[in-house]
């Protein structure tokens, strides 16, 4: 839980406050624009034909990563963050679940997401049915798919595409284990491709809540935020 505070922000007139608020507009507006031609980039980028078989365990026994896009020609995948000691699944990807992805809009848009993680197979039937979810979910514990990816990070594993510096993208320096991630893999017939991928603060878009947050005079809360002096902070993932 975050410390409580008694910080304030400062006090103005509500003209003082307009001014100041038509500054930041301009400042909102322009990173709108930035995101604007980062999107047009990525949809130009390249993308990578899987050669890999991989598997993964689910409800009905093993699926292929073909399987995943159920007819579909894109595919999301929700990199769950799964910790060993203790049992338990990332509360952050966990709160994003419970928002239950928007998955009906994207499926109308023929994009279905699938969340994929080491838990056992089991395990992750048994949080399935506790939090209610329904939407699918994998186990990729037997299969090489979380290291390839870089969902998970282990320096003794090898890992095919070493696209990723878990320094620069995540923050953790010499962090091991799981990250929070989304990658976008797109079929063509028979062939997959890997077109795209996201880590940690990368993803933060996609999570509804932070978006909120952001919007209030604490924002979310971590000690990365660039926030006053006494403003209630808290370890991130914490």
């Amino acid at each position: 839980m975050a410390q409580q505070t008694t910080a304030l922000p400062k006090i103005a007139t509500r003209q003082q406050w307009l001014t100041e608020r038509k500054v930041l507009l301009e400042k909102e507006k322009e990173a709108t624009r930035t995101m604007d031609s980062v999107r047009a980039a990525r949809r130009r980028l390249p993308m990578v034909k899987i050669e890999k078989n991989y598997t993964f365990a689910g409800p009905d026994g093993e699926v292929s990563l073909t399987d995943l896009f159920d007819g579909r020609r894109q595919l999301i995948v929700h990199h769950f963050m799964y910790f060993d000691e203790p049992d338990r699944f990332c509360p952050s990807c966990s709160l994003e679940a419970d928002q239950n992805y928007n998955r009906h809009l994207l499926l109308e848009l023929h994009m279905p997401l699938a969340a994929v993680c080491r838990a056992p197979a089991d395990r992750i039937l048994e949080e399935k049915k506790k939090k209610n979810w329904n939407f699918p979910f994998y186990s990729s514990r037997n299969s090489d798919f979380n290291y390839d990816f870089q969902a998970t990070i282990d320096p003794d594993r090898n890992r095919e595409y070493n696209y990723r510096d878990a320094d620069e993208t995540t923050g953790f320096n010499g962090y091991q284990g799981d990250t929070a991630g989304k990658s976008v893999f797109l079929r063509d017939g028979d062939e997959v491709y890997h077109s795209y991928s996201a880590y940690a603060r990368g993803t933060g878009l996609l999570a509804m809540h932070y978006n909120y947050l952001d919007l209030t005079p604490y924002g979310r809360q971590e000690a990365w935020e660039d926030s006053p002096e006494g403003w209630p902070q808290k370890p991130m993932y914490e």
